[in-house]
């Protein structure tokens, strides 16, 4: 299956006012008719299939047959080497979605999200960081300033899926701040 979006997808991105979340909208983004569901799950992540059913459900996307079909090409493997071909493949995909950009581009959807003066001076600061310790700055000062901002399990939440795509130097950085709860 290849998914392709809709007019109404079409709409929902170029207007930003849909009820998307910034990986629904990346993997709409994503979705052009030529990558497959597996292309898809190595970008987006496992819960791509999901989210690709969801999105048809929802009308942003309609599903389309390869235009040829790919031989199904099953790899030999010995018991030994398909134990740990798993392991070895998932720890690159992790660390790809690693990136300063990620981390970035995330907060600055949820400090969108919040309907704050507050928030939209953060935001503000954050999309004007320009240099990586600027952006850990300002990063470390929406972590700071979002428990006042929301609910404390949605606060723990936000840290969390942060700090799962910034870069593991930068979590570091983080961390000699206080940000990190160790």
């Amino acid at each position: 299956m290849q998914p392709r979006k809709t007019d109404l997808a079409r709409d929902a991105l170029q207007a930003h006012r849909a009820p998307l979340d910034m990986r629904q909208r990346r993997l709409l983004i994503l979705c052009d008719g030529q990558r497959d569901l597996a292309q898809l799950s190595a970008m987006i992540g496992p819960e791509a299939s999901a989210m690709v059913i969801q999105l048809i459900q929802a009308g942003y996307l309609v599903s389309t047959a390869p235009a040829e079909p790919a031989p199904a090409a099953v790899p030999v493997t010995s018991p030994s080497s398909a134990a740990t071909a798993p392991a070895a493949s998932a720890a690159p995909v992790t660390e790809r979605r690693r990136s300063m950009v990620a981390a970035r581009i995330y907060l600055l959807g949820i400090l969108e999200l919040q309907r704050h003066p507050q928030a939209a001076a953060l935001l503000h600061a954050l999309q004007q960081s320009r240099s990586d310790d600027q952006v850990i700055a300002a990063l470390h000062n929406a972590l700071d300033a979002l428990p006042g901002l929301t609910s404390p399990g949605y606060c723990e939440r936000v840290r969390q899926r942060l700090f799962e795509v910034l870069p593991e130097s930068h979590l570091a950085q983080l961390e000699q701040a206080g940000v990190v709860a160790g």
